[in-house]
C-alpha cells in the first residue's frame, strides 16, 4: 500500500513510521484476504485468552499471513468492523479492521503489536456513542472514547506503520487495541452498566458461531 509521511506535533517529519493508505482498493484487499481465509468461531467474554495481554508478534511469516486471512474471513462471517486475534483464540498482538469512518470512507488493514498513542489534552474530545463487541454478542452500551486515535505498530511484513482515525473508526482502533492488552469494552463500564451488558448478552442468541466457555 502507498504510504504517507508522518509528522509529529511540531510539524517535523518522522522517518521511522508512516501513516498507511488503508483506503485505496479497500474492498479488493478485504475480499482477497477473506477468500484465502477460513472463518473461525468467536471467543466470548469469560474465555481466559480475552482477559490477559497477548504475546508480541515476532515472526512475520506465512503463518501470520494465514492468521490474518482467517481473521478477515471470521470478521465478515460475524459482520464485524474489527477483530483481534484473541477473539478467535489466538494469543498474539494482531488485529484487522474493515471500518467506515464518520464520512463513510472505508478503511481496511491489519496491525501487529499495536500501541495506542497518548493524545495531547487538546485532542481529547470525547464521544459518548454506543459500543458493542463480537465477544459480547448482542450487547451494547454507551462508552466515552476520544473521537481521534493514532495506533502505531507493524504490518504483516514487520514494517513500522501508523494508522489514524476519527469518529467511529477511532473508536474501532481503540477497541481492538484494548483487546490485545486484555480489556473488553465492558471492562470500562460501571458495574451496573457491565451487568446490564452481560444481561443483554444472556438474553440474545449470537448471530454467528461462538466458542462456548466451559
Amino acid at each position: 500500500m502507498a504510504q504517507q509521511p508522518v509528522f509529529d506535533q511540531d510539524g517535523d517529519q518522522r522517518v521511522d513510521e508512516a501513516f498507511i493508505d488503508d483506503v485505496t482498493d479497500a474492498g479488493e484487499r478485504e475480499e482477497a484476504h477473506r477468500e484465502r481465509g477460513t472463518s473461525r468461531p468467536i471467543t466470548v467474554v469469560g474465555n481466559p485468552v480475552l482477559h490477559k495481554e497477548c504475546k508480541d508478534v515476532t515472526a512475520f511469516d506465512e503463518e501470520l499471513a494465514k492468521l490474518i486471512d482467517d481473521m478477515f474471513a471470521s470478521q465478515r462471517t460475524a459482520e464485524g468492523v474489527g477483530l483481534a486475534a484473541n477473539q478467535i483464540g489466538v494469543d498474539l498482538k494482531v488485529f484487522v479492521y474493515d471500518c467506515l469512518d464518520d464520512e463513510g470512507v472505508r478503511h481496511v488493514g491489519a496491525v501487529c503489536n499495536p500501541v495506542l498513542e497518548e493524545l495531547p489534552v487538546e485532542r481529547r474530545v470525547l464521544d459518548d456513542s454506543n459500543e458493542g463487541c463480537l465477544s459480547v454478542p448482542g450487547a451494547y452500551a454507551e462508552l466515552a472514547r476520544p473521537d481521534y486515535a493514532v495506533v502505531r505498530g507493524q504490518d504483516a511484513k514487520g514494517e513500522p506503520v501508523a494508522i489514524r482515525g476519527t469518529g467511529y473508526f477511532a473508536r474501532c482502533l481503540q477497541h481492538e487495541t484494548d483487546h490485545l492488552y486484555g480489556y473488553l469494552y465492558i471492562d470500562r463500564l460501571s458495574k451496573r452498566e457491565r451487568k446490564d451488558a452481560l444481561q443483554q448478552m444472556a438474553e440474545r442468541e449470537p448471530r454467528y458461531p461462538v466458542v462456548a466457555n466451559d
